[in-house]
């Protein structure tokens, strides 16, 4: 590459839009946002997050799911009639709500994550940059859940009549207990941090399995291992 190459190749601040109908917390989220990413829009309930989705086509929007106004329908409404015109906006639902409900709603509308509003403002920021490369991003407590839900097996349930899980015992076998305990978290959308906290270990240790398990599923990283489990009804 030439140095006359090397500016074009210098990525674009990715474009945030933030939908909330409150506007202390709307403001507090765009003040933690700011220095990472241009903040485009933002709107508080459905009609005006529609035209300002339209407007400025932002490449993600962090989308509360109770708004007002429109139909009814809240952030699944503002998602479903935002996409026709704006198709490469990525979604990532914000919310105080875990209700299965709810998470069903705007995944099932297209959104490409959801996060609850516990979590930190680092962890914010990593997720929009997630979804912005193509990643699905949720909360350690929702991704258990998404996943048995749009496979219609209950959460915990075994496979089905046709033995999908039992027809890869062979590379489930690979993992020790301890390898398949990190595996099944970090599929569940746990963050190392989190893996560790949970098992007792440290994060280093976390970092060891997961790239022990990596290399004996002939993976190359937690998207994969993710759908890897999914595939097989074992997160």
């Amino acid at each position: 590459m030439t140095e006359q190459e090397a500016p074009h190749r210098i990525a674009a601040p990715i474009r945030v839009a933030v939908v909330d109908d409150h506007e202390m917390f709307r403001a507090g989220v765009i003040a933690t946002l700011r220095p990472y990413f241009t903040i485009v829009g933002q709107a508080p309930d459905v009609e005006g997050s529609v035209a300002m989705i339209a407007a400025t086509k932002p490449d993600v929007v962090l989308l509360d799911v109770h708004v007002p106004g429109g139909e009814g329908g809240g952030g699944a409404e503002i998602l479903t009639k935002s996409l026709a015109y704006s198709p490469h906006s990525a979604f990532l639902a914000l919310s105080v709500s875990d209700s299965p409900q709810d998470v069903g709603s705007v995944i099932r509308a297209g959104a490409r994550g959801y996060v609850t509003k516990t979590i930190t403002g680092e962890d914010l920021i990593n997720s929009i940059r997630q979804v912005h490369e193509g990643y699905a991003v949720f909360s350690p407590k929702l991704a258990g859940f998404v996943l048995s839900a749009f496979q219609g097996v209950p959460v915990g349930g075994a496979a089905g009549a046709d033995g999908a899980a039992g027809a890869h015992d062979e590379e489930l076998d690979r993992l020790s207990a301890r390898e398949q305990e990190v595996m099944r978290l970090i599929a569940r959308g746990y963050t190392y941090k989190e893996v560790a906290a949970e098992l007792f270990i440290s994060i280093k240790t976390v970092e060891t399995h997961v790239s022990s398990v990596l290399r004996k599923l002939q993976l190359s990283n937690r998207t994969e291992l993710t759908r890897w489990a999914a595939d097989r009804r074992i997160v």
